[in-house]
């Protein structure tokens, strides 16, 4: 798995499962180019129980599974120290990275895209909306 598409970032999915229509809009965009790692599948699942885990799971199996494998984590082990990220954000961007694959996100604080060339921020919430950083069961 190479080439052109678009990682997930968990705050993309939540937003879609909180009913954020901007979120739900890029997901039906980027259509068969979407591909959900296993920290995303883990981060998004965590966040939902019984029925609504089992529908989520399912939702998620539409996408191209992305595993941690050696070479992610080993990029992983040298992109960390040198962004000061955490080893989730090091995790997703050396998948980005590995399989040449845009990561969609709105977490600018540690993805900046000026200063990463495979971020991309597919929207932005309207301030006051209520959209927060990516906690499921908070409604706009």
């Amino acid at each position: 798995m190479s080439g052109n598409g678009i990682l997930l970032d968990s705050v993309i999915l939540i937003d879609h499962f909180n009913g954020v229509p901007m979120a739900t809009e890029y997901l039906r965009s980027v259509g068969g180019e979407a591909h959900v790692s296993a920290i995303t599948r883990a981060e998004v699942l965590t966040g939902l129980e019984g029925n609504v885990r089992q529908l989520g799971a399912r939702f998620l199996d539409c996408f191209t599974f992305v595993p941690i494998d050696r070479e992610i984590a080993d990029l992983a082990a040298e992109l960390r120290p040198t962004h000061g990220w955490k080893l989730p954000d090091a995790l997703q961007a050396a998948s980005a990275v590995h399989h040449g694959l845009m990561l969609a996100t709105r977490n600018t604080r540690d993805f900046d895209p000026a200063r990463h060339p495979f971020v991309v921020v597919p929207y932005t919430p309207v301030p006051g909306s209520g959209v927060s950083e990516g906690t499921l069961g908070q409604r706009p």
